[in-house]
């Protein structure tokens, strides 16, 4: 039985959709009760201020040192009392009263050790990320095939486990996929449990994301560098995307440089497992 929820937001410049994002928090509806706990982390565009003008929500200080996803997260799980622990992002903004109910009801049922939600693209979002979004996500089979996937954007874990099995702090990317694939758990997808969340990356930006990604990939999975694999892989998806444009036609503008974002993905994160590969 569980008689608390604690939702977790992490918060960085967010805010364009942080107020969204508490708003549509703070009207759940759902049975079992809930706080809110937000660490911003040393915002300039107002964030911080946001957070405070919704009352009720605690507003943790930003712990000393530099930023490392593992670290901050530890330190929120130490500051709530649920006994499950839901995790938002700032720019995830749920979409209806309901998501919390959907998001938790695999754990409360006994069913699952850890859920993530269902992430839908904004509705600026470019169709190749709408693409990517849909396959990530929508009705789960497509993941389901997958290696591995679990997203902590928004989802929901027992506080016990966070407790005995603490996030690593040492990584800089994918430390939900560490945490999750670390020992045997059972991993649900609740798809009713929607949010809005999305990003637009320039190439620049997807360069340090894939990179950041692969580097992690070799410390969870073992991978080890390999280019023709990942060329591939690229080759594949812009083959994915071509299908996709063709069958939404108002994204056609966005087909030429497909094989660019594809390349570029997949040659940064071959270059990220190869730097971890010598760095280890």
């Amino acid at each position: 039985m569980c008689r608390l929820a604690s939702i977790l937001v992490r918060a960085r410049n967010d805010g364009a959709y942080i107020g969204r994002t508490l708003r549509a928090i703070m009207e759940q509806e759902c049975p079992v009760p809930f706080e809110v706990i937000c660490c911003d982390d040393a915002s300039t565009d107002g964030t911080d201020e946001i957070i405070r003008s919704f009352p009720g929500v605690v507003c943790l200080p930003r712990p000393e040192g530099e930023y490392r996803p593992g670290q901050r997260l530890n330190y929120m799980v130490s500051h709530c009392r649920g006994d499950i622990v839901v995790f938002n992002n700032a720019d995830a903004v749920p979409l209806d009263r309901f998501w919390l109910r959907e998001l938790i009801a695999p754990l409360t049922a006994g069913t699952a050790d850890a859920v993530y939600g269902n992430q839908l693209p904004r509705p600026d979002a470019a169709y190749l990320v709408r693409k990517d979004n849909l396959r990530a996500f929508g009705d789960g089979r497509e993941a389901a095939k997958w290696r591995f996937f679990f997203s902590l954007a928004t989802s929901a874990v027992r506080r016990k486990d966070l407790v005995e099995h603490p996030f690593d702090e040492r990584i800089r990317y994918s430390e939900d996929v560490e945490w999750a694939h670390r020992r045997p758990i059972r991993i649900a997808y609740a798809p009713e449990a929607r949010v809005e969340h999305s990003h637009n990356y320039t190439v620049a930006e997807l360069k340090k994301r894939f990179f950041g990604e692969g580097a992690a990939d070799a410390v969870i999975f073992g991978d080890r560098p390999n280019l023709p694999r990942e060329m591939v892989s690229a080759v594949l998806e812009t083959l994915r995307d071509v299908r996709f444009l063709l069958a939404h036609p108002a994204g056609l503008a966005e087909l030429p440089g497909a094989p660019l974002r594809r390349f570029v993905q997949r040659f940064y994160h071959w270059k990220g497992v190869r730097h971890a590969g010598k760095t280890a």
